[in-house]
C-alpha cells in the first residue's frame, strides 16, 4: 500500500502542475473516514482505493481523478456526503465523485444476462457527461477483479466475472483502453474457465520454454533489416494473453499448435512516414499473407486506435503478425483516451504548459474525429455514445433502451402493449409525473394503471417510439370505425324511414353482395365515411327508389333556410377529429343553428346553418344531416371561434385587445395581420370560447373599448 507523499510524488512526477495540496487532503480524508472498515480479504477497506488511485497514476490521469479515486466509495459508503466534498474538495471533485457513485448504484441494479448487458453498458457510457467518471468506475472495477479471490461464495465470484466480461470488458474497449481491457478479460477468465486458463498457461509455458531463443532470433533479425535500410526502430515481441488464445482457438476452431500468431512482435517508430517505411521494407524483405493486411493508421478504429497490421512468412520460415506504429499511437493503443491526455499535455515540454490549465477531455477530440455514425464519442466535454437513446429501468431492476425524448406512455408500451394500453399514469424515481415528461437516463418509472382505461389519442401527439404510435393509432383506428359504423346507421335508417322503408340486416344483403362487403358493419363504415351514397345503397335493396323524391329537395333546402332542426341524429361520445368535424370556413359555435354534411374521407363536417359553403351541396340533398348541440357532457367545452377587428394605430391597441379578450375569458389561439395602413390595423383573431354567446359577450366588450375602431364574428 503506497504510503501518502509516494503517491503525490508519483503523480507529480508526469504533472508537475498537480494540485498537491488536493491530494494530500483527499488521501487523510479518505482514509479518517473509512477508518477500521474491512474487506473481504482482510485488508483496512482504505487500501481498495488507495490501489484505484494508484491504477489512474499508471495511466497518468490528472491529479482531479487520482483524487476522485481515492475518495470514490466515501459517499457511496456513507462515510461522507457530496456537500462535504465539495465544501473540502471543490464543485469539481464533488461532480466526479457523484458520477462514479450514481453508476455503482447502477451496477447494483444490473442484470449481468446477454439480454442486459449492452443495454447497461451503454447507460455507463451515457450517463457520463465526463470520460474520467468512467476511467474511475475501470480502475475501480480492475482492482475489484484483482482481489476477486477472497470473495467466499463461488456464485458471486463467478457473476462479478461475468459481469466484467459482458459489460465493462467491452466497455474498456470502446474507449481504446485495450490494457485495462486485456487484464480485466483475463481476472474474468480466471474465474469463469480456470480449466482452460490453466491449460493455456502451461502451453504457454512450454512454447518459452521450447521457443524462447527464436523470439529473440526474430526480433535480432527485424531489427537488423530496418536498420540495414537506414530506419532506427525499436523491435518487441509480445506473448498474447491466455484469453485472446482461447477466444481465437473458439472462433476458429483450430488447436492451440495451429495458432502462428500467438506472439505478435511491434514495430515502434518516430513518425507516421516511418511506420509506412517500416512496411515498405518489411514486405520488400519477407513475403506477406494475402488478407491479412490492416492498416489503421489511414483508417483509425472509432476508438481512436492506430497501427499497420501485416503478417509475413519472417525469420525462421516462421508466420508472424507484426505491428507497426508510433509511440504515441502505442500508448493511445495500450492506454486509450487516458495515453492522448499525456501526448496532448507534451510533459518537459514548456511550450505546451499552458495546455495543462485546461480540461484534457476536450483533447478527446481529435481522437474520435474520424468516428463518425450514431456512435461518436464526445460532444464538446460530454460523452454521448448512444445520445439517441434513453435507458429507464422498471421497478424491479430491469434496463429498458427507448428513443430519446422518450415519456411514461412509450416505458409502459416498451414494457407491454397491454400496460400501456391500461396506463392512466406515472411515478419517475418514485414521484408522480405527468404522462408527457421527458425521461432522463438512469430514471427508475414506475406505471399506474386500471382496467377501465383505453388509449388517449391525445398520447399520439407527445409519444416518440413506434410501438407505442402504432397500437394508439391502432385504437383510433378502431374507434373510428365503431363511430363511422354507428353515424352510417343513422343515415342509413333516416334515409329507409323518408322513403317508407324499414332498414333490417336481411333487407341490405343486396348491396352486401354489390359493394363486396363482409358484414353490415362495414357497410354503414362506408356509409358513415362518405365513401357510399346512402341513396345509392336504397336504390339498391329498392329499386324503386333510385329517383330522389321531390318533397326530399324542399325537405332539406327548407333545413337550410332555417327549420328549427328536429329528429337530429345524437352523435355522442365522439373524439374531435374522427367522424365528427368542425368546419373551419365558419367555425360552429354551440349555440349557433347548425347543419352536416357526409364528406368522403372524413364523416360529417359541421357547418352553420347560413353558411356560404352549403350553396354548393344543394344539388346533393342526400349528404344533408339535421343535426344539433347535445348537451352531453361527453361533448367538448372548448371551440374556436373567428373575430375580425380594426385597431386604432396606435400605441397600446393590440395590448388593449389582447386585456379585454382575456378579462371575458377568452384565450386567443392564434392572431395573422391581413391588412395594414397609416391610420387602422386589421387582424383575423381565433378565439378558444365555450359557445357562440361567450363569443357574442366578448365581441360586444371589444366594441365598448375607444382603441378598437371595429370587430365582427368572421368565418360565416
Amino acid at each position: 500500500m503506497s504510503r501518502q507523499y509516494e503517491l503525490v510524488e508519483r503523480v507529480k512526477s508526469y504533472d508537475p502542475d498537480a494540485n498537491e495540496v488536493a491530494l494530500n487532503r483527499a488521501y487523510l480524508f479518505s482514509m479518517a473516514r473509512h477508518g477500521a472498515q474491512k474487506r473481504a480479504s482482510g485488508d483496512l477497506y482504505f487500501s481498495h482505493p488507495l490501489e484505484v488511485a494508484g491504477i489512474l497514476t499508471d495511466l497518468k490521469l490528472d491529479s482531479a481523478s487520482v483524487v476522485t479515486g481515492l475518495l470514490h466509495d466515501t459517499v457511496e459508503d456513507g462515510v461522507a456526503t457530496e456537500a462535504e466534498l465539495q465544501a473540502h474538495f471543490g464543485a469539481e471533485i464533488a461532480r466526479l465523485v457523484d458520477g462514479v457513485t450514481k453508476l455503482s448504484k447502477l451496477e447494483l441494479q444490473s442484470d449481468p444476462t446477454r439480454r442486459q448487458a449492452e443495454n447497461f453498458r451503454k447507460l455507463l457510457l451515457a450517463m457520463s457527461e465526463d470520460i474520467r467518471v468512467l476511467l474511475v468506475k475501470l480502475a475501480d472495477r480492475l482492482h475489484n477483479m484483482r482481489t476477486l479471490q477472497h470473495i467466499e461464495s463461488a456464485d458471486k465470484r463467478r457473476r462479478i466475472a461475468g459481469e466484467t466480461m459482458e459489460i465493462y470488458v467491452p466497455l474498456a474497449e470502446r474507449i481504446g483502453m485495450q490494457e485495462m481491457k486485456a487484464q480485466l478479460e483475463d481476472l474474468a477468465f480466471a474465474e469463469l474457465n480456470r480449466e482452460a486458463r490453466d491449460s493455456i498457461n502451461r502451453r504457454l509455458v512450454f512454447l518459452r520454454e521450447t521457443e524462447g531463443a527464436v523470439i529473440s532470433v526474430i526480433i535480432d533479425e527485424l531489427t537488423r533489416t530496418l536498420a540495414d535500410s537506414g530506419l532506427v526502430a525499436e523491435v518487441h515481441g509480445r506473448e498474447k494473453r491466455p484469453y485472446s488464445i482461447w477466444r481465437k482457438m473458439e472462433q476458429k476452431e483450430v488447436a492451440f499448435e495451429r495458432i502462428a500468431d500467438v506472439v505478435a512482435f511491434r514495430i515502434i517508430v518516430d513518425s507516421i512516414d516511418a511506420c509506412y517505411q517500416a512496411l515498405g521494407i518489411v514486405h520488400r524483405a519477407y513475403p506477406m499473407v494475402p488478407g491479412k493486411f490492416k492498416d489503421y493508421v489511414s483508417t483509425p478504429k472509432p476508438n481512436g486506435y492506430r497501427s499497420i497490421h501485416t503478417t509475413v512468412i519472417g525469420p525462421e520460415r516462421r508466420r508472424i503478425e507484426i505491428q507497426i506504429r508510433t509511440r504515441e499511437m502505442h500508448e493511445v493503443a495500450e492506454f486509450g483516451v487516458a495515453a492522448h491526455w499525456v501526448y496532448k499535455q507534451g510533459v518537459g515540454d514548456v511550450a505546451s504548459r499552458e495546455g495543462r490549465r485546461y480540461r484534457w477531455l476536450r483533447e478527446l477530440l481529435e481522437i474520435v474525429e474520424h468516428a463518425g455514425g450514431p456512435e461518436e464519442f464526445l460532444e464538446h466535454t460530454k460523452l454521448e455514445m448512444y445520445q439517441d437513446q434513453v435507458f429507464c429501468f422498471t421497478p424491479k431492476g430491469d434496463l429498458l433502451a427507448l428513443p430519446r425524448d422518450a415519456t411514461p406512455v412509450d416505458f409502459a408500451y416498451a414494457v407491454h402493449s397491454d400496460v400501456g394500453d391500461r396506463c392512466v399514469g406515472a411515478k419517475i424515481n418514485g414521484r408522480v409525473a405527468p404522462l408527457r415528461s421527458r425521461l432522463r437516463n438512469g430514471d427508475q418509472v414506475e406505471i399506474l394503471g386500471s382496467s377501465a382505461q383505453t388509449p388517449d389519442p391525445n398520447w399520439e401527439k407527445f409519444v416518440v417510439s413506434g410501438k407505442a404510435r402504432t397500437r394508439i393509432r391502432r385504437f383510433i383506428r378502431q374507434q373510428e370505425n365503431a363511430e363511422f359504423a354507428s353515424l352510417g346507421h343513422a343515415i342509413l335508417e333516416k334515409t329507409f324511414q323518408n322513403d317508407g322503408h324499414e332498414l333490417t340486416g336481411i333487407a341490405l344483403a343486396p348491396a352486401l353482395t354489390k359493394y363486396k362487403m363482409r358484414n353490415v358493419n362495414g357497410l354503414y363504415g362506408a356509409v358513415g365515411q362518405g365513401n357510399l351514397d346512402p341513396r345509392d345503397v336504397l336504390a339498391t335493396v329498392f329499386p324503386e327508389a333510385a329517383t330522389p323524391r321531390a318533397e326530399d329537395n324542399v325537405v332539406r333546402l327548407k333545413s337550410r333556410r332555417g327549420r328549427e332542426p328536429n329528429g337530429a341524429i345524437p352523435i355522442r361520445g365522439l373524439t374531435p377529429g374522427m367522424a365528427v368535424h368542425m368546419a373551419d370556413c365558419c367555425h360552429p359555435l354551440p349555440g349557433d343553428r347548425i347543419v352536416g354534411l357526409v364528406t368522403e374521407g372524413k364523416g360529417v363536417t359541421v357547418h352553420t346553418i347560413d353558411c356560404e359553403v352549403l350553396e354548393s351541396f344543394a344539388g346533393t340533398p342526400e349528404r344533408w344531416l339535421d343535426v344539433a348541440w347535445t348537451t352531453s357532457n361527453q361533448q367538448p367545452d372548448i371551440f374556436t371561434g373567428r373575430i375580425a377587428t380594426v385597431l386604432n394605430n396606435v400605441p397600446g391597441s393590440l395590448n388593449a385587445m389582447t386585456e379585454v379578450i382575456a378579462r371575458t375569458g377568452g384565450n386567443i389561439s392564434n392572431l395573422k395581420i391581413t391588412h395594414r395602413s397609416p391610420d387602422f390595423f386589421e387582424f383575423v383573431v381565433d378565439v378558444e370560447v365555450r359557445d357562440v354567446k361567450h363569443l357574442t359577450n366578448i365581441i360586444a366588450a371589444l366594441r365598448a373599448d375607444p382603441a378598437i375602431y371595429q370587430v365582427e364574428r368572421a368565418g360565416r
